[in-house]
């Protein structure tokens, strides 16, 4: 899975209706041009391809009275809508994914009620314990990892990152069961996103010809 795709549907579907530059304001925002594949191109990229596949609807907007360029306000459709839930409900439950598709997981885990998101990170602590098992038909953590020379550092380090993202998931699942953040259907949802109109203070400034579209 790429956590693009995810990343974009997200973004529109918090504003309801955004231009390219503001979802790329908003990424960047969050951070995720250090920790995913969320640079500018790919953004407009996935923008477009998604609008092209029926998962966003593209309006063009006249321009400003300001003479501002015209530009493309994106607004997520009732296919974009069951897209984007079917890719946040894999990735929360999904053990083999990249840090990057984690990370979006849990940024959007508010977006579904609080009763099914512990249950999808109960089934993904479930995933975890199977991969385990399943390395350590082949490794004995208690031995070490030297028995089987220097490689038996790699199975090492995977149990070791099991056992400790079984950990913070449990913790995660606890906070939450006990009334931690606001969850769908719960009342007004925690404001992630940028006004039009707001400095982003973790802007790259770097400049994209999509910018302005």
């Amino acid at each position: 899975m790429s956590a693009i795709r995810l990343l974009v549907l997200g973004a529109v579907r918090q504003h309801g209706r955004a231009h390219g530059y503001q979802v790329r304001n908003d990424l960047e925002y969050w951070g995720a041009h250090e920790w995913s594949n969320a640079k500018p191109g790919s953004i407009y990229h996935a923008l477009k391809q998604m609008a092209k596949q029926g998962l966003l609807h593209a309006h063009e907007i006249a321009p400003s009275t300001a003479g501002g360029p015209p530009r493309t306000e994106y607004e997520i459709t009732e296919a974009g809508d069951d897209a984007y839930f079917a890719l946040l409900r894999e990735a929360l439950v999904a053990y083999d994914q990249k840090m990057d598709v984690k990370s979006a997981a849990i940024g959007f885990v508010v977006d579904l009620p609080r009763q099914e998101a512990t249950a999808l990170l109960k089934e993904r602590i479930r995933r975890i314990e199977e991969w385990r098992a399943a390395v350590t038909e082949h490794y004995v953590p208690e031995g070490g990892p030297e028995p089987l020379g220097h490689i038996g550092e790699i199975m090492n380090l995977w149990v070791h990152t099991a056992d400790a993202e079984a950990e913070w998931t449990k913790g995660l699942i606890g906070r939450i069961e006990a009334g931690s953040y606001t969850f769908a259907g719960e009342g007004d949802p925690f404001v992630g996103i940028l006004a039009e109109d707001q400095e982003n203070p973790y802007a790259t400034g770097e400049r994209h010809p999509g910018d302005e579209r």
